[in-house]
């Protein structure tokens, strides 16, 4: 094999190990490359981020990211037990906001902006939230069922 005239650093790299045989017999060899079929451009970058277990969210513009956080309130405020921390989540959900609103912007188009929340206003879904998770019915059994069968446990102990 001859060497080409004009042989930059990384061609002779690649030919001097190539000439080594340090290519031989790499895992694949030989077979298509996945995802070029695809007729998606981003196929790529969609099968890196699954590889990474990353979420497709972290990507978005953070006023976007402001305005998918919105969306979920109260319920993703449900499992906070204190009023204080929901407050204090809340107010610092609206510095946030505001702070995205300050942050200077280019273009000739306006940005999107997100909507601040009304702190009362969600304290008080979360109240209701937090109520109905309370109240758990209690199954009834149906007239003229049999009764549900005692655990064993309960026979060895006699309760």
């Amino acid at each position: 094999m001859g060497v080409p005239p004009f042989e930059g650093w990384v061609e002779r790299q690649i030919r001097e190990a190539t000439e080594r045989g340090e290519f031989d017999d790499l895992p694949g060899a030989g077979r298509p490359l996945r995802g070029i079929e695809s007729s998606d451009p981003d196929w790529w970058v969609k099968g890196m981020m699954a590889r990474e277990g990353l979420d497709s969210s972290d990507a978005l513009p953070p006023v976007l990211q402001l305005r998918r956080e919105a969306a979920g309130y109260p319920q993703s405020l449900a499992d906070e037990r204190h009023e204080a921390d929901v407050r204090e989540l809340l107010r610092d959900f609206n510095r946030r906001v505001l702070d995205e609103r300050r942050r200077p912007t280019f273009g000739p188009t306006a940005p999107p902006l997100a909507p601040t929340v009304d702190v009362e206003q969600m304290v008080a879904a979360w109240r209701r939230l937090r109520e109905e998770r309370a109240v758990v019915p209690t199954p009834v059994e149906a007239p003229g069922s049999p009764p549900s069968p005692r655990r064993w446990w309960r026979r060895l102990l006699g309760r």
